[in-house]
């Protein structure tokens, strides 16, 4: 459970003027001790400021794509909106010199709204076979007949 800078501040009061031993308090509470004392080192370190929870991702992404690359990419589509994320992965990275992965050009295209669904064409199947068998083992593999 993650606890706000006040209320862990209170939790080292607590244990500092309980007459139990800390570890007996810790358990009453339901604070692990290594937790409690990685609190009270950077509340002595830092005072209540120190307690506050620091946000667990990171501020840059080392493999971000640049925003200009991003651009030029989302340009790309938009000329030539006929490719597939694949394929305009593959044509930017020969003629841009600049390797950036299909997975990277459908997640931008998607976040742009470029990605168009498939024209699917619906085939319906039939009853019963068109070429009807007349002995065992005749028709081993059947396709769609239109």
């Amino acid at each position: 459970m993650r606890y706000p800078a006040s209320e862990k501040h209170e939790i080292i009061r607590i244990v500092e003027r309980s007459h139990l031993p800390v570890r007996r308090t810790l358990e009453k509470l339901d604070v692990l001790p290594a937790t409690f004392y990685r609190w009270v080192d950077r509340f002595q370190s830092g005072g209540v400021e120190a307690l506050e929870d620091n946000p667990s991702r990171p501020k840059d992404v080392w493999n971000r794509i640049p925003d200009d690359v991003r651009q030029r990419i989302v340009g790309l589509a938009l000329d030539e909106p006929e490719l597939s994320p694949r394929e305009l992965a593959a044509k930017f990275t020969d003629t841009q010199n600049y390797f950036v992965s299909e997975a990277s050009v459908y997640r931008l295209l998607k976040a742009h709204d470029l990605i168009t669904s498939p024209a699917f064409i619906v085939v319906k199947a039939a009853d019963e076979f068109k070429n009807k068998t007349t002995a065992v083992n005749q028709l081993w593999q059947t396709d769609f007949n239109t």
